[in-house]
């Protein structure tokens, strides 16, 4: 089945203080900022220029929130993005996922929320901090938020006081691995989430996670299925299965009924919604496992897909696979864009979803359709014994892709003779290829494994200009190597991943059993910079407007000493790292530190031109940005916040205004 897409239509401390076109859904309300990604639309788009291309590099900070309080250790990877409404952030934090109230004034804490969940959450699948929590209003005095905890469980809050809703679900909480469709453990069942739920129209529509899939214990593993809830009371109002079940709409793309015993197919990432249409958009994953699939055949639908629902009932609308069979840990990842756009004079209602594969899918979002012809092409099929290959892969003409699409050897770094040398020889031992290139089993053809690049876009996503039409997005060339063998001890599915498993110039680290390691030469990235980069793309044309390496060049490549006296461009850096859009900037920060011979550390968050990409300035920060930036105004003054921490630098909110 090859996309008949558009054919289908507790603990809690309480301190006091004193204090119908998409463009009018998009952005900022009244210098707030009611959802985590700006809006319903997930535009991260802010209406606002008093924090301009004169005074960035000069803003001062207004305050600073620090989490290393929150919990039993630090949190040295905060990705939280605060809400803003009435004067107050909202927000998770620390490594117990504390929901926080901080007067956005002065960065001083009002109230906060814990549950003790014990062995629940010691065993979940998602820890730490969480990327953030949703909000609702009934517009006559109840105001809650909304969040999911470590151990999988959803929680109202009063928005004033952070005390639980007792008439939500039990006293205020709602457990999530129950009335879920599956029999789920209540303390081992391996499912969980750290992006926050999104509340449309007095709907809770929340995702579902898991572990990393690249070395999985089971073929066998919990389903995620996406739910929606009263915002009320908590009643569950419908179910979606990402893994059909007989008589559902695309069972019959999981042969052999592997659909029984098939599990993830989740949504760990952010989602958007359209109120007026009445539609929510999903970003799904694939299934398990990332890298293997022979006990899956078939296409495997709605994995790595873009799933439209009705918002009041759940049911599909629409759907479009962008990855058949998934081998390659090609999850949706981000929030797909709603954006109102006009192509060859005609007005379309659009949705974008940015990819790992560095492609930009464009669609009307009322039926699917695509707004460019998405192509089905042939692509190399695999010799892993087993395994099922889809063979084509849908492939957009436009926009054009904002990343490197696999590993040439035309794509390996040169910065000097003798580093390219270094570079075809680690290149000899992996098989190289174009994007979909199969995996193989380590040792075949005398190589090691399959080079691949592993994310283009993120989690964070991009962000756009309604006023405009602009997408921007940053991506990165993150290359892997990755190695499948036989490990029964393992797992018992055929095949895992099993990390770097020789020697690739320098490539291996922690986390390579579950995740394929980086691939360096002489303790370089393998393939030629820019590593980091934003990438404007033009929605009403589908043209790219602009690209630039964005971030700092590298430490590892300044200070290197085959380097001495070469003249090296401004690389740019891995993220991921989300962009923040405003009235005339596109704002974004670095990951990774800059360390100066004194030793002191620093990391800088940018302002460009949106028009150009010409950059306008950039502030030095204590530590990288690692959750998305978010804009408000308050009081005649407008702030910006980001989320920074990093190696040794425990997790803390930033805030930055104008000078007076």
């Amino acid at each position: 089945m090859k996309n008949p897409a558009w054919l289908g239509l507790a603990l809690v401390v309480v301190l006091t203080c004193t204090t119908v076109s998409l463009l009018g859904q998009t952005g900022t309300t009244n210098g707030e900022r009611r959802t985590y990604g700006g809006d319903l639309a997930s535009t991260r788009y802010a209406p606002l220029d008093q924090i301009n291309a004169a005074n960035f590099g000069k803003l001062q900070v207004a305050w600073r929130f620090k989490t290393d309080v929150f919990g039993i250790r630090p949190d040295f990877n905060l990705q939280t993005t605060p809400l803003m409404i009435g004067g107050v952030l909202y927000a998770t934090v620390g490594s117990r996922r504390d929901a926080v109230a901080i007067d956005a004034a002065t960065g001083e804490l009002l109230w906060m929320y814990r549950i003790d969940e014990g062995k629940r959450a010691a065993a979940a699948p998602r820890l730490l901090s969480g990327r953030g929590v949703a909000y609702w209003t009934d517009g006559r005095g109840d105001e809650r938020i909304y969040m999911v905890t470590i151990g999988y469980q959803l929680v109202a809050l009063d928005a004033r006081t952070g005390i639980p809703v007792r008439a939500f679900g039990q006293n205020g909480i709602l457990d999530l691995k129950q009335n879920i469709d599956q029999v789920l453990d209540p303390i081992t069942g391996e499912i969980g989430l750290n992006t926050g739920p999104i509340v449309a129209k007095d709907v809770v529509i929340v995702g579902a996670a898991h572990r990393a899939g690249g070395a999985p214990r089971s073929k066998t593993n919990a389903k995620g299925y996406i739910r929606g809830f009263d915002v009320r009371t908590g009643k569950r109002l419908w179910i979606f299965h990402t893994i059909p079940q007989p008589g559902e709409y695309g069972n019959e793309t999981w042969e052999n009924d592997s659909w029984s015993y098939s599990g993830n197919t989740g949504m760990w990432g952010p989602f958007s919604v359209d109120e007026e249409l009445e539609i929510v958009y999903l970003p799904i994953e694939l299934s398990t496992g990332d890298y293997y699939g022979g006990h899956r055949p078939g296409d495997n639908l709605f994995t790595e897909s873009l799933l439209a629902v009705d918002l009041r009932t759940g049911k599909r609308k629409w759907h479009f696979q962008l990855v058949h069979h998934g081998i390659w840990d090609y999850d949706l990842p981000c929030a797909p864009i709603l954006a109102d756009i006009t192509v060859d004079g005609k007005r379309i209602k659009a949705v974008a979803q940015a990819s790992k594969q560095g492609f930009l899918y464009v669609f009307d979002r009322q039926t699917g359709r695509p707004v460019w012809p998405i192509v089905e092409r042939p692509v190399e099929k695999g010799t892993v014994p087993g395994e099922w290959y889809s063979p084509t892969q849908p492939f957009p003409t436009k926009p054009p892709p904002f990343e490197l699409q696999g590993i040439q050897e035309k794509d390996l770094i040169d910065f000097t003779p003798e580093i390219l040398g270094e570079a075809k020889k680690v290149a000899s031992t992996i098989k190289l290829g174009p994007l979909f290139t199969p995996p193989i089993v380590r040792g075949e053809g005398g190589k090691i494994g399959t080079a691949y690049i592993a994310n283009g876009a993120n989690w964070p996503g991009g962000s756009y200009d309604p006023e405009t039409g602009m997408f921007y997005v940053f991506s990165n060339s993150l290359t892997r190597l990755l190695v499948l063998a036989n490990e029964p001890k393992r797992s018992d599915m055929d095949y895992i991943n099993t990390g770097g498993g020789g020697d690739t110039g320098g490539g291996g680290g922690a986390g390579c059993s579950l995740m394929p390691c980086a691939i360096t030469v002489q303790g370089l990235p393998f393939v030629k910079p820019p590593w980091g980069r934003i990438t404007a793309i033009d929605l009403n044309n589908g043209e790219m407007v602009w690209q630039i390496p964005h971030g700092e060049t590298l430490d590892a490549v300044t200070n290197h000493p085959m380097l001495k006296g070469v003249t090296i461009p401004r690389t740019g850096r891995i993220g991921p790292i989300g962009t923040l859009t405003t009235r005339t900037l596109v704002i974004s920060g670095e990951r990774g530190f800059t360390t100066l011979p004194s030793g002191q550390r620093f990391a800088r968050l940018y302002a460009y031109d949106k028009m150009t990409g010409r950059e306008l300035a950039h502030l030095t920060m204590p530590a990288p940005q690692t959750g998305n930036p978010m804009t408000y105004m308050l009081n005649g003054r407008q702030y910006l916040v980001v989320a920074i921490s990093g190696p040794e630098f425990p997790g803390e909110l930033i805030a930055y205004t104008v000078a007076q």
